[in-house]
């Protein structure tokens, strides 16, 4: 690795940082990435939303998509307290288009695959290198300093700074920017299964989401390849961990709460380790700065509950690609350029959370199809991610007609900032036990 000078420099090479990256790259300027880790490594986060598909598509990973033993996912389907499933939510009924099909992924293997691909774009791109901080000079991001696996240290250089730092958010931690969402204080403890229940045909590769008898959480089932199902519980952080200290026995107890989960995984057996995490959702209070912009978890991460962490991953990156591209076009790095795609991704992301927050709040798709059997197709648009448009803003008001006396909407971000609420909380992942997948 030789010092030098790049245009970007992009710090993580997980879904964000290749996107931003490629797309970069892809325009002929010169791009260096620094991951801290060595691929492939575990991820959570395996289930991706039809709409990844178009930023997929301009980064040329659709072929290799197409070409890989990933399972195929047509659809989601939620089961409620009391078992009953809904009527599958068909991708390609809503939107008859190839995007209508996206697929269940192993993230050590699909993070890899991406990665190879920004290399393949012309990102030079480095693994187990540790960007210790970002320089500055006045107000503005100048370059970072890098660390090398031998312990050597040196400055690079670069007009533009993305921290793709995932949640150890580099640049937020370093300003204070990151505010814990005051509704979704979730957390999750998770497992793979080898055998577990699967559906037949179309049906196969449905994401699941089962709600728990005693509706205080409820569970991912999502079927990947190697006859393996990942399946994790989520519920409020302080029902699941305080004073619940052995994630196998609160696991446990939480399958037995749910009769639908403890049906699907009679026959299975436990592939892997019982892992954690806490703290969900977050954001920052902007996306860019003089230099600097921020994408993926090292901007902000919404609870999982409609798999929407690849695509916000995804859409971060290409819009920050897009705006970076067009500011050293015209020679202007400031703010206001790097981050003119935050309002309006910012919105994109209230929807989706404003979705996930209904469901905890007592939603019932099922309820809400049998009133409004015209808004099919719109609700389907928002599980399917079409979330940056207003046509989905229909919905609401319709939803909101069978509150019942008193309930309001839920408290909503405001564009991703609510002051200084909740600064200085840290997020924490732990893997207690067993062996990574």
């Amino acid at each position: 690795m030789k010092n030098g000078t790049s245009d970007v420099i992009v710090i993580g090479g997980g879904p964000a940082g290749s996107t931003a990256s490629t797309l970069i790259a892809q325009r002929g300027y010169k791009v260096r990435l620094y991951e801290r880790m060595q691929f492939p490594r575990f991820h959570i986060g395996e289930s991706l939303i039809p709409e990844t598909y178009w930023v997929l598509q301009r980064l040329g990973m659709l072929e290799k998509m197409r070409n890989s033993h990933f399972v195929k996912k047509y659809s989601v389907q939620f089961v409620n307290a009391t078992g009953k499933l809904s009527a599958p939510f068909y991708f390609w009924d809503n939107k008859p288009h190839e995007c209508s099909q996206t697929w269940q992924v192993a993230r050590s293997e699909f993070d890899q695959m991406m990665l190879n691909n920004a290399r393949e774009h012309g990102v030079e791109a480095f693994e187990g290198v540790h960007v210790k901080d970002v320089l500055f000079e006045g107000d503005g991001a100048v370059g970072v300093i890098v660390r090398d696996g031998d312990g050597a240290e040196h400055e690079e250089r670069a007009k533009v700074v993305v921290d793709a730092s995932g949640q150890s958010g580099l640049l937020q931690h370093k300003f204070k920017l990151r505010v814990w969402d005051p509704i979704l204080n979730k957390g999750a403890i998770w497992t793979y299964w080898e055998g577990a229940y699967r559906d037949q045909g179309k049906d196969e590769g449905a994401t699941v989401v089962l709600q728990t008898a005693n509706r205080k959480g409820w569970f991912w089932y999502i079927p990947l390849h190697d006859n393996q199902v990942s399946i994790g519980v989520v519920a409020p952080f302080d029902y699941l961990f305080k004073g619940r200290n052995n994630h196998e026995v609160t696991y446990q107890e939480e399958v037995e709460r749910c009769p639908a989960i403890r049906a699907r995984v009679a026959n299975a057996k436990r592939a892997t380790g019982y892992f954690a995490t806490r703290d969900y959702s977050y954001r920052a209070t902007k996306v860019a700065g003089n230099g600097w912009v921020m994408v993926g978890d090292a901007f902000g991460f919404l609870d999982p509950l409609y798999s929407s962490g690849v695509l916000l991953a995804l859409k971060s990156g290409e819009l920050a690609a897009d705006a970076i591209v067009e500011g050293l076009q015209a020679g202007d790095v400031s703010e206001g350029q790097l981050g003119k795609w935050g309002p309006g991704f910012n919105r994109g992301v209230d929807r989706m959370r404003r979705l996930v927050c209904e469901y905890y709040d007592g939603f019932s798709f099922g309820k809400f199809m049998r009133e409004y059997p015209e808004l099919r197709g719109t609700v389907t648009d928002l599980l399917i991610g079409d979330l940056f448009t207003d046509k989905v803003d229909r919905v609401w008001e319709p939803l909101e007609s069978l509150y019942p006396e008193g309930k309001t909407a839920p408290a909503g971000w405001d564009g991703g900032i609510l002051g200084d609420a909740g600064f200085g909380r840290q997020n924490e992942l732990t893997v207690p036990e067993g062996p990574k997948p």
